[in-house]
């Protein structure tokens, strides 16, 4: 029985590397290759910001604020702050700052889906979604470099409808789980997304930090996506429906991360979830499409199911024959180091993938040194406690809650801070 589950644990972890191996490539791409060249002029474009808040009065001045410091033309941009179920005084202090607030009370329908469904059809109503040229959706806490809005509207101009930016944090040096999260966004901007584009497949949007132009709303009949993880869902489904996600490396914007490891928890546990839900209603149609020759189809099939079914088989192979084999009298010394020697294959993976970004990313992460290098080392584990997260959204009632956020500074601040 130990030579059984060693050979399932290894077959596991052949099929596990068989299903990212591609990923490598796209880690040589990050390393090498050039950014493509803009050829086409930049023409100016009319944005309507959309901020989905539920009692962000911490944070939402400092997004509104780092929106007005654009050297792009404040005349061009019109930021909507929908203040969602909002019990304190979000709305308040978005007006103060100069924004327009939609006020939203639904408990029935809850999450950021909703949120923007609601704000787009408001926008339409007033003044018609086709005033503006594209609808940028940003996070409360969200703050953004001065050159955002220029540096996307650049790569609007090249013909990309969809657009996703580099995603950075506010709060990398706070602990082991808010530089986790960082690594993970700064990785997946460098050696994900932007190996992507370089190559000229297709992007995914990630929360927050991303376009659409009027022409895919209209061609989508309005925002439609409302499961757990709407920005996979958004994604997926223009993929599917053949259109394409650029990327954008010059637009920077600093997110704030979980601090505690329960939130984290409760946010990852959304995030699987999320997973799930969008490959039971779009799967087939990414493996249909995946056939067809369509690299963006695997690539996402690849991203949102592949782990979470490879972690419940592990979890569940290991349990049972540990069962079985204490029923039997027998050790499970031997499945405690197949699992073991699995663990560390993993970890030491992890640590090459955060070690990588690291370095490569080393000027763009706001803390000391001795941090970027000690969390480093954290981040395979912060990457391991998915495993029982994923576990579990197989199996829980999942529903969307707020995050706290309370890390309000602009960009300098943020640096010095880091520094």
């Amino acid at each position: 029985m130990n030579e059984i589950i060693q050979n399932v644990n290894f077959a596991l972890l052949i099929v596990f590397s068989c299903c990212y191996a591609y990923q490598m490539v796209y880690l040589i791409v990050g390393l090498v290759k050039k950014d493509r060249p803009e050829t086409l002029p930049a023409q100016p474009h009319r944005f309507a910001v959309l901020i989905p808040a539920r009692n962000e009065e911490m944070v939402i001045s400092g997004l509104i604020d780092s929106i007005h410091r654009q050297d792009y033309p404040a005349e061009l941009i019109d930021i909507y702050v929908i203040a969602d179920n909002c019990t304190d005084s979000t709305a308040a202090r978005a007006i103060e700052c100069g924004a327009k607030v939609i006020a939203r009370f639904n408990n029935q329908q809850v999450g950021k889906g909703y949120a923007l469904d609601y704000a787009l059809k408001h926008i339409d109503h007033e003044v018609g979604l086709e005033y503006y040229d594209a609808f940028l959706v940003f996070d409360a806490d969200n703050v953004l470099d001065t050159g955002y809005f220029t540096a996307m509207n650049k790569t609007f101009s090249q013909g990309y409808d969809i657009l996703t930016s580099y995603r950075n944090s506010k709060n990398y040096g706070t602990n082991w789980i808010t530089a986790g999260y960082a690594l993970w966004f700064l990785r997946e901007s460098r050696y994900l997304n932007h190996a992507r584009f370089l190559l000229g497949t297709s992007c995914a949007v990630s929360g927050t930090g991303f376009f659409f132009s009027q022409r895919i709303l209209e061609k989508n009949g309005g925002w439609k996506f409302h499961l757990l993880t709407e920005d996979i869902e958004f994604t997926v489904h223009n993929i599917i429906n053949g259109e394409k996600v650029g990327f954008c490396p010059k637009a920077v914007l600093y997110d704030e991360q979980p601090i505690s490891f329960r939130q984290s928890c409760r946010q990852r546990m959304r995030w699987a979830k999320g997973y799930i839900q969008v490959f039971q209603k779009y799967g087939v149609d990414l493996l249909k499409g995946a056939l067809r020759g369509n690299f963006s189809c695997f690539d996402m099939a690849m991203a949102i199911m592949p782990a979470v079914v490879l972690t419940t088989i592990c979890v569940l192979v290991n349990s049972v024959m540990s069962v079985l084999t204490l029923a039997s009298g027998g050790s499970i010394l031997p499945i405690l180091l197949s699992v073991g020697q699995s663990v560390l294959n993993v970890y030491l993976t992890l640590f090459a993938v955060g070690a990588i970004t690291t370095v490569t990313e080393w000027k763009n992460i706001a803390a000391s040194a001795w941090k970027k290098i000690f969390y480093a080392f954290t981040f395979p584990l912060f990457m391991l406690t998915y495993i029982p997260i994923s576990f579990a959204a197989l199996f829980a009632h999942v529903e969307w809650k707020p995050i706290e956020h309370s890390v309000s500074v602009s960009c300098e601040e943020l640096w010095r801070e880091g520094a």
